[in-house]
């Protein structure tokens, strides 16, 4: 409840700094000048209504997918059809990445649109317990329409972007001396709204991220598979050609974790798996959950610019819903 009550708060703020930018711009420029901006912000829309119908076939062609039948692999497909029932959604398309980081990630415009997808890399990982884990975090991001919920919040910062290029370039080749530095001036605040409103967009997408952890664990997944499935995954990305994963940077904010934080992250999961088995049982959990974990500043300034959470932060998380269901 608390999380989908932050992302609620998260959304109703974003709307009201959009009325608040459209309100501000129409009492400093008066009426006749706002349709020019009301036309931005339709251009804004179109851009992101454009990404989202073509969004897709992008994803397809960067992560090198092929989609793949129930013969080839019945074990997958099983998975996901059982988890697509439990959470009331229709089966997705199942697809493979050739790409070898090990992961899985979800897209598609809607709910019957929905594709589930996991790499070569994340199949020679895991186990069958812990790719259903994964799995049901992905089905979990479909049934919260997470990828319409982002993708509408991206439109404010765009918005703001575009209201800067528009005010200040316009306002620095204006001809009127005493208009241009007003202009400058407003494009300078659209910037730092577009900076602000950034970090709210990605700090939705951290919450939808617990969220969908929480999803996986309804649908009737371990916390400790996920979170076992979260550890080898770092460590995974860790080993991974750095090549293909500075290829992905554009995608990872599909990715179950950020790939690129991989290195960094296995420093702080040693204290959780404390045997050192390469796994995450449930006793180290109920460890975890009454634990208080402790995150650098380095580590919380990382986490601010991060679509993901912190790996740690996150592994609390799924111990404290295991410690609350024993």
């Amino acid at each position: 409840m608390w999380l989908r009550l932050r992302l609620y708060l998260l959304v109703g703020l974003m709307l009201a700094i959009l009325y608040g930018i459209i309100a501000g711009i129409g009492f400093l420029l008066g009426a006749s000048g706002i349709t020019y901006y009301i036309f931005l912000f339709g251009v804004a829309i179109a851009i992101v209504l454009i990404q989202y119908f073509i969004g897709p076939k992008t994803v397809e062609w960067s992560m090198k997918i092929r989609y793949v039948s129930e013969r080839e692999y019945p074990k997958l497909h099983k998975m996901v059809e059982e988890l697509a029932g439990k959470a009331g959604i229709p089966k997705p398309k199942v697809g493979i990445s050739k790409i070898q980081i090990p992961n899985a990630f979800a897209f598609g415009r809607t709910k019957k649109d929905a594709r589930v997808c996991v790499t070569e890399g994340i199949l020679k990982l895991l186990k069958d317990d812990e790719l259903k884990a994964v799995l049901g975090h992905e089905i979990a991001h479909i049934k919260h329409k997470d990828m319409a919920i982002i993708t509408m919040l991206s439109v404010i910062p765009m918005i703001c972007y575009m209201l800067y290029i528009s005010f200040f370039w316009g306002g620095l080749y204006s001809g009127n001396r005493r208009d241009s530095g007003a202009m400058a001036l407003i494009g300078l605040l659209a910037l730092v709204v577009y900076f602000i409103t950034s970090l709210l967009v990605m700090y939705g997408s951290r919450i939808r991220e617990y969220y969908a952890d929480l999803g996986s664990v309804e649908l009737g997944n371990k916390p400790h598979h996920l979170a076992t499935a979260l550890y080898k995954l770092v460590y995974g990305s860790a080993k991974a050609d750095k090549k293909a994963i500075r290829e992905c940077a554009g995608m990872k904010a599909f990715f179950v974790n950020d790939p690129s934080r991989a290195i960094d992250e296995i420093k702080d999961l040693k204290e959780v798996d404390v045997d050192m088995s390469g796994t995450i049982d449930p006793d180290e959990l109920l460890i975890v959950a009454e634990k208080k974990i402790k995150i650098s500043r380095t580590d919380r300034l990382v986490e601010l610019l991060s679509t993901h959470p912190n790996m740690l932060k996150r592994i609390k998380h799924l111990a404290t819903l295991y410690s609350k269901a024993v």
